[in-house]
């Protein structure tokens, strides 16, 4: 494992001489709600405001903190994310998308917006229906870097928000 060194102990991988390169990926998470809720957020009817937004805007800011949280996640430019919430009769599925253009990828980044937004939606609804569930929350594809893409098996490898860039350096040479 990269994480670990010689003698066993965690530490943060070195990415200093890897090039910038464009990197996004995408995850989801779903909130499993009542029919109660559900009918309050599709009628903007949930009493502590715009459900949604909240979520969203908190799925943004999380993707911007994952140093923060993760002891070691590089701290990377995001470059560009969105937070998509769809309401569905059970629940609400949320996709996310990060992009960076930088030395590592996105996954925690996509992952941990997913979830948070997914935590403030929660958050927003618990005080109608103690029963909201988080659950659900993966990453569903990559792009970019050394690895090259990966898409979950079963998910569309569609990216949300925006269009598909090609894995270039900063130079704008195609990556090797």
């Amino acid at each position: 494992m990269t994480h670990l060194d010689e003698a066993g102990a965690a530490h943060m991988v070195d990415v200093s001489a890897k090039h910038p390169t464009i990197r996004t990926a995408t995850a989801t998470a779903f909130v499993a709600c009542s029919p109660v809720i559900v009918a309050a957020l599709r009628d903007d009817a949930v009493p502590k405001g715009d459900a949604l937004a909240v979520a969203r805007i908190a799925g943004i800011a999380a993707a911007k903190r994952v140093p923060e949280l993760l002891p070691l996640a590089h701290v990377i430019g995001v470059h560009a994310c969105s937070v998509d919430l769809h309401i569905d009769d059970d629940g609400v599925r949320i996709a996310t998308m990060v992009r960076t253009a930088d030395r590592t990828g996105v996954e925690m980044e996509a992952l941990t917006a997913a979830t948070v937004a997914g935590l403030a939606l929660v958050d927003m609804v618990k005080g109608v229906d103690r029963d909201v569930a988080l659950r659900e929350a993966k990453v569903t594809s990559k792009s970019g870097g050394r690895s090259g893409d990966w898409v979950r098996p079963g998910e569309d490898p569609g990216i949300s928000g925006l269009p598909p860039v090609a894995d270039r350096d900063s130079a704008g040479r195609e990556e090797e």
